[in-house]
């Protein structure tokens, strides 16, 4: 059988799977699948047989988590789903994040409130990884406007980073055994210290394998030159380290908003980032004209790619997994937003189309070829 690209599309109102050849000519839509529930992340897990995992968070029936076989023609539910001890006093609210863990079974996923679990079965029985859920810090961190959420988790070996909104990102490198605070030069502009230890509301984390210890950040920017006790400060949304996440600089220069939610690594190229610049105020697009910014310089520069997006009146929000690329040759970028639209960016972001305009608010895109 040829490979296929499959788009993992979670909504408001369930989860969509799209599906084409490599061509990208024609997609066929599948679903809802756990229709009229909120998914917040999936996860197309490549180790050995594809599966699918995918988050299903009902208000009512609370938190389970979905696994397709047969790339996404039909989801099951695993046996259980992460859930607190009965004596911890926290309450599930939502699934962040899914991503592979050790061995080929290994799922690690990231809840609200902000705390981390591993399941050695692919999915049928969760423990809490208490380095971090229990770190002397995760009763004093708050939410932000979309929740006290861990929604990003990275592995490169035994180095574990995470981002926790708000809780700032914090690093393992002991293989998740235990977690420190990693955040010198990342800021909160609404704090009165702007840059504490932890607190800061990140948004989401990238890097690519090829430069193992350069990540990228998309952190809750739109402060300007605030005016603090040590005078004037740069932009803090945009952002990048070169140690493995032990201090990080600002790479906004040049973007029209360092506010924004996604942060995408090129799959070939660990110089190319992409983000998407919203207006701090409302979280949408500014000027109404919708664009996504690319760095081929490791963020030394940018440039607008717009093309085939409406040039006016069109007011995006576009959420922090809501943006993803593809593995081909030449790579296309996916977004999703708010409003229920899905774009691909052709030719790395060069030339957009849109290829659903009807589906439900869009929380998380996953793309892969398999």
């Amino acid at each position: 059988m040829s490979e296929r690209l499959i788009l993992c599309i979670g909504t408001r109102k369930g989860l969509f799977v799209a599906e084409s050849s490599k061509s990208r000519r024609k997609f066929e839509l599948r679903g809802p699948f756990a229709p009229g529930v909120g998914v917040y992340s999936a996860l197309i897990d490549k180790r050995g047989k594809p599966r699918i995992y995918a988050s299903s968070c009902n208000p009512f029936f609370g938190m389970k988590v979905l696994l397709s076989t047969d790339l996404g023609k039909t989801f099951k539910e695993t046996k259980s789903a992460p859930a607190f001890p009965k004596d911890d006093g926290r309450a599930m609210a939502n699934i962040w994040s899914l991503v592979p863990g050790d061995g080929r079974k290994e799922v690690l996923c990231g809840v609200e409130p902000a705390a981390l679990f591993r399941s050695s079965d692919g999915g049928d029985s969760w423990e809490m990884v208490p380095g971090i859920s229990n770190h002397e810090h995760a009763r004093k961190w708050h939410p932000g406007a979309g929740g006290l959420c861990m929604h990003t988790i990275i592995r490169d070996g035994k180095r574990v980073h995470l981002g926790i909104s708000t809780g700032g990102h914090y690093l393992s490198e002991d293989g998740g055994k235990t977690f420190t605070a990693s955040n010198k030069g990342v800021g909160a502009g609404f704090q009165p210290d702007p840059y504490p230890e932890f607190g800061q509301c990140v948004h989401k984390i990238a890097r690519h394998d090829d430069a193992p210890g350069r990540l990228y950040m998309q952190n809750h920017g739109g402060w300007g030159e605030w005016e603090g006790p040590g005078g004037p400060r740069p932009d803090i949304g945009v952002l990048r380290s070169d140690d493995y996440g032990h201090t990080w600089y600002s790479i906004a220069k040049g973007l029209p908003s360092d506010f924004g939610f996604p942060i995408v690594v090129h799959p070939h190229d660990a110089d190319t980032v992409y983000v998407m610049p919203l207006e701090p105020s409302t979280r949408t697009c500014p000027g109404g004209a919708p664009a996504v910014w690319r760095s081929e310089d490791g963020g030394g520069s940018w440039k607008r790619l717009a093309r085939g997006f409406p040039k006016k009146e069109s007011f995006f929000t576009v959420q922090r997994d809501a943006m993803d690329i593809d593995e081909m040759k030449s790579p296309a970028l996916y977004l999703g937003t708010t409003t229920g639209q899905l774009w691909m960016g052709r030719e790395g972001g060069e030339e957009w189309s849109c290829l659903f305009d009807s589906l439900p608010p869009i929380h998380c895109v996953k793309a892969a070829v398999v």
